[in-house]
């Protein structure tokens, strides 16, 4: 009677190779190309700015000019010294308190909102005030310049310079903030350039097909070799 082998390891028989697992979203990101992975960051960058300039409120801003005049009893060249003066004064709590009144908001949002600007060649005094409604930005920048005339106009005696409304501030029609085309350009450079960076700066792979370079003998072991020759 002739008996069969019945077991694992049967003479000739070959074991079935395992299965191959699924491989990992690490490792099927590992092997994409540099510039997909670049490509999507820049993508995902531009996104994200232009839904922040979507998501953002707008900023409105609008500017009022004065202009310092000397009396007869001085000359421009004083009258341009005094607006330089005058728009370093035009922030300080005496201005804005009167402006305040005028502009309808407290003195602490006219202090966070109006700026001011002056020219080396020019006695012109700028008022700048910035708002998410346009009618504010104007009524403040306005109010602003009104009550730094009237300052300027009570000590007229003895700096001999007035200060007159050159241009009155209008209500902006446009935003002055980025636009959410904007944005999203500054996103997506700004990711396509940490992007570029991170790809420099990345190990390269190696003759072994890992992400790090062929290990080489040691120092030590090369001169062991070298004086056996």
């Amino acid at each position: 009677m002739t008996e069969h082998a019945t077991g694992d390891h049967a003479p000739g028989s070959h074991r079935a190779p395992a299965p191959r697992r699924g491989s990992s979203p690490l490792s099927r990101a590992r092997a994409l190309p540099p510039w997909s992975l670049l490509a999507a960051g820049v993508l995902a960058g531009g996104l994200l700015g232009g839904g922040y300039g979507v998501v953002r409120t707008p900023t409105y801003t609008a500017t009022s000019y004065v202009v310092a005049v000397p009396t007869e009893r001085s000359d421009p060249a004083t009258a341009l010294g005094f607006a330089q003066a005058y728009g370093r004064a035009a922030t300080q709590l005496a201005v804005l308190g009167d402006a305040q009144v005028w502009a309808g908001v407290p003195v602490a949002t006219l202090r966070s909102s109006v700026r001011t600007a002056t020219s080396p060649d020019v006695p012109m005094v700028a008022v700048t005030a910035t708002s998410a409604r346009p009618d504010l930005a104007a009524d403040m920048a306005n109010a602003v310049a009104r009550a730094l005339t009237r300052h300027a106009g009570d000590t007229a005696k003895a700096t001999h310079v007035e200060l007159e409304q050159f241009a009155r501030a209008t209500e902006p029609a446009e935003p002055s903030s980025a636009s959410p085309a904007v944005t999203g350009l500054v996103g997506a450079s700004a990711s396509g350039l940490l992007g570029g960076l991170a790809l420099l700066v990345r190990p390269r792979r190696g003759p072994d097909g890992r992400g790090r370079p062929a290990a080489l003998p040691s120092p030590a072991l090369a001169g062991d070799t070298r004086g056996a020759l």
